[in-house]
């Protein structure tokens, strides 16, 4: 006898160990409210056994049934993703019908018990009903209004603590994109090269000389920028690839043709800093660098939609390394993308028949 109740009482506690934490926390809570309830009805003056195991039993049912029907009505709907603005109104309904059904529910069980164990029929449930009530419907306005706000305050602060998460990630990443950006800047190879065809134009083309020097010197002040945010005016990230370009096109003069066409009515909307440059430096880098004959960067920026499409097409192959995002530069801009825009934005690359490279960017214009 001892075995078996010892083996039954590991069996519960295992169990209880596979149980998630939300049942858990329904289980306890629901019953050590109704064993308070039993405890108070024991030291009151008719207790019996039977009614109070049977009112304890069927309380937990009807507590956790109808908290977890809510839970998966609010899951369905989205709720744990409203702003406190929508999801008050909705919570304050919610517990008026939750205390209606709990009234009703609690009621029905107190009269069917007692008529099962006391065969007594001297009263209606009707009349039982308005005895009972309006103290059973206050019970049940208090409980469900605890267990609704708990639950959404839990999930309200989960929400709270990934977004913090995300923004501290999206941070770390973006001042990655910065650094690789100044590396990009300050490659001995760039730097040189930058430097010996602004030497030949001292001679040559003074005027053309100052402005490569000038150029140079905006790309460096910007790759040291530590003020830059999430999110920059989309004619600010132009305005550095433009810089970008033309100091680029004095090092390839003919080798490299440049076309830029943005949809000025998207002048002033907000794109994540470094994005296009990212892919016109990989344009750069793996496209014309390497072709000796050069080729062609063209930049695309338009409305698709509901979206912001962003296309940066380059002459030359698409390598093993740009397919796989396993560069640093378009590795941290993917990741950036998926944090900044939720998975609503996407990246792709792609060689196209006529030995050029297309690098597409579409994230939501809201």
């Amino acid at each position: 006898m001892e075995y078996l109740y010892y083996s039954i009482t590991v069996f519960d506690l295992r169990m209880m160990v596979k149980l998630s934490a939300y049942w858990k926390i329904q289980l306890i809570g629901w019953m050590v409210t109704s064993l308070y309830w039993g405890i108070s009805a024991f030291f009151g003056s008719s207790f019996m056994w039977t009614i109070g195991i049977a009112d304890f039993v069927l309380d937990v049912f009807i507590g956790i049934s109808l908290t977890h029907l809510y839970r998966n009505f609010a899951l369905i709907r989205g709720w744990n993703k409203f702003s406190l603005k929508k999801l008050v109104p909705r919570i304050v309904l919610s517990v008026l019908i939750l205390s209606v059904l709990y009234m009703l529910l609690i009621v029905g069980k107190l009269y069917l018990v007692r008529l099962f164990v006391l065969k007594s029929t001297s009263i209606s449930f009707i009349s039982f009903l308005q005895s009972t009530q309006l103290q059973v419907f206050i019970t049940g306005t208090r409980l469900m209004s605890i267990w609704v706000l708990a639950y959404h305050l839990y999930h309200y602060s989960r929400l709270e603590i990934e977004t913090v998460k995300e923004n501290a990630r999206l941070s770390i990443i973006l001042k990655e994109a910065q650094l690789n950006n100044l590396s990009t800047q300050l490659n001995p190879h760039f730097f040189f090269n930058s430097l010996n065809s602004i030497k030949f134009l001292v001679l040559e083309d003074p005027h053309s000389a100052r402005r490569a020097i000038d150029l140079l010197s905006d790309l460096l002040r910007n790759s040291l920028n530590n003020n830059i945010g999430n999110l920059v005016a989309l004619n600010d990230e132009i305005s550095l690839v433009r810089d970008y370009l033309e100091l680029e096109k004095i090092r390839f003069e003919e080798r490299l043709q440049v076309e830029i066409e943005v949809d000025q009515k998207l002048s002033d909307h907000l794109v994540l800093p470094l994005s296009i440059q990212t892919l016109v430096e990989n344009a750069i880098k793996h496209g014309i660098e390497k072709r000796k004959e050069g080729g062609a960067v063209t930049v695309k920026i338009e409305q698709a939609g509901n979206f912001i499409k962003i296309s940066v097409q380059n002459s030359g192959k698409l390598h093993k390394e740009i397919k796989d995002f396993s560069g640093i530069g378009l590795g941290n801009l993917k990741e950036r993308l998926l944090l900044q825009y939720k998975g609503r934005a996407s990246f792709e690359i792609k060689e196209m028949q006529d030995e050029t490279v297309l690098a597409t960017i579409l994230f939501p214009s809201e």
